[in-house]
């Protein structure tokens, strides 16, 4: 009997906790639903189809420059930040002071950052070294001719009317001392555009060599016939060849002060440069101020003219032509 009451009980009890569950789920409104367990899709491993492919790059592209950018304008890198590789290759190859002693006599290896340094064109010296045979060649196939250009500076009677018997030169080493001052005057002023005032033009390298040298040649050449008809129309021939024979022999010499000039142009370092020109430029003042003075004294004395007519004609024909070459070519003095 006891047990029956209280399987009973037990029963009643369990009637009552489920009549007030099923009021709770109803006054709120709730349904009890039962939910599905819904199993994770297998991850796709296999390729992807083109035009997937194609979007997926671009995306890795944009965030590929995004992160560039970033880290180029937005996140630059400390400056001061010491860098681990320099600092290894330093420490290890650096001098300690030991006066190279450590240092393999197999290593090849340049340490430090260094700095460029500007070199001229090889085909620069190998003209220059053609010149200098040039010069050679003359030497030797007119070793007197040459002599008297040399001494032509120093004494007056060894100055004559050039190409003629009685000069100093003959005809065919007029033409080769001639050439020979065309093509340093064009190596000079092509190193000292080029290589010291740094200007540019439309043509460059040898072109613009040879055009300074051919255009120096047809100068001087035209100026020399220009002279030539002058002592023709005015009858002063005589006197005219004198002047042209003073003229030729001063730009002979001055040829052989720009040839060791072009070669020291090309070799030494631009920080001598300056005091190169300096040198360069009292030499050819001293040349062209002592053939002068020569030759005007022997004018002024052998032929009475006005002294207005020899201003205009250093003006027209010697003083003009050189400032307008300095024009035409852009050089600026510093």
């Amino acid at each position: 009997m006891a047990l029956l009451r209280w399987l009973i009980v037990f029963v009643l009890i369990t009637l009552a906790c489920s009549a007030v569950h099923a009021q709770t789920s109803a006054d709120t409104g709730e349904v009890a639903v039962d939910t599905p367990v819904v199993k994770p899709r297998p991850r796709f491993t296999g390729p992807l189809p083109f035009l997937d492919s194609v979007a997926r790059a671009s995306a890795l592209r944009e965030q590929f420059v995004s992160d560039s950018l970033a880290k180029r304008y937005i996140s630059a890198p400390d400056p001061n930040r010491p860098n681990a590789f320099v600092d290894s290759i330093l420490k290890a190859n650096a001098y300690k002071n030991d006066l190279f002693l450590n240092l393999s006599t197999k290593a090849s290896m340049k340490q430090g950052y260094g700095r460029n340094r500007p070199s001229r064109d090889i085909w620069v010296v190998g003209v220059i070294m053609v010149l200098l045979l040039f010069a050679a060649g003359l030497n030797i196939a007119s070793t007197k001719d040459v002599s008297n250009v040399f001494q032509s500076f120093y004494h007056r009677k060894a100055a004559g009317p050039a190409g003629k018997e009685e000069s100093p030169i003959n005809a065919w080493t007029f033409i080769g001392l001639f050439i020979l001052f065309g093509l340093t005057s064009g190596m000079f002023l092509y190193l000292l555009t080029t290589g010291y005032y740094k200007v540019y033009y439309t043509i460059s390298g040898v072109q613009l060599f040879l055009t300074l040298s051919i255009v120096i040649i047809a100068l001087f050449a035209v100026k020399f016939l220009v002279l030539k008809f002058l002592g023709f129309v005015f009858d002063i021939s005589k006197l005219v060849d004198d002047y042209i024979a003073t003229l030729s022999l001063t730009y002979f010499n001055i040829t052989f002060v720009f040839l060791p000039v072009a070669v020291c142009f090309s070799l030494i370092a631009d920080a001598f440069i300056p005091l190169l020109l300096i040198i360069t430029l009292a030499l050819v003042i001293i040349i062209f101020v002592w053939q002068y003075l020569r030759s005007s004294v022997s004018i002024i004395t052998n032929f009475r003219f006005h002294k207005f007519y020899l201003f205009v004609y250093l003006c027209a024909l010697e003083i003009c032509p050189i400032l307008i070459l300095i024009k035409a070519l852009n050089i600026g003095f510093r």
